[in-house]
């Protein structure tokens, strides 16, 4: 539940990758980065930073809200009447890293946007692990 007491819905993409956190690590925060497998970014890997996600179905007004290397990165993910919170979480495990993805904050009425993110969020995974692929 939200703080105004309004259910909300969370998408949740959960994935086995054959790297280690510190590759991953590079792919959720170096901007030319993020730029080959989620889009165009002004990103910074600092607390409190304000960037910009821009695509070409609309831009995105997104703020760091924690950060913790090879762990954990939290930040805002605001736009098109939606204001969400994406999180990463990186686990050690046997033979490489889960990645853990969760957005939160999908209201009822957000059917769109709740479906749009839980078709999207793993074709940018599978874009992610290609760009991982490529990394030395």
């Amino acid at each position: 539940m939200s703080a105004a007491g309004v259910e909300t819905r969370t998408v949740t993409v959960e994935r086995e990758i054959a790297h280690p956190a510190e590759r991953i690590w590079r792919a959720l925060t170096e901007p030319h980065l993020i730029a080959e497998w989620l889009m165009a970014n002004d990103f910074v890997p600092e607390a409190g930073h304000r960037f910009g996600l821009k695509a070409e179905w609309g831009d995105l007004n997104c703020e760091v809200l924690e950060i913790e290397p090879e762990r954990t990165l939290a930040y805002r993910w605001a736009g098109l009447g939606l204001d969400s919170v994406v999180t990463w979480t990186l686990t050690p495990v046997a033979g490489g890293t889960r990645l853990t993805m969760v957005q939160t904050g999908f209201l009822p009425e957000q059917k769109l946007a709740y479906h749009g993110a839980r078709a999207g969020w793993p074709r940018f995974l599978d874009r992610l692990e290609t760009v991982l692929a490529g990394l030395g």
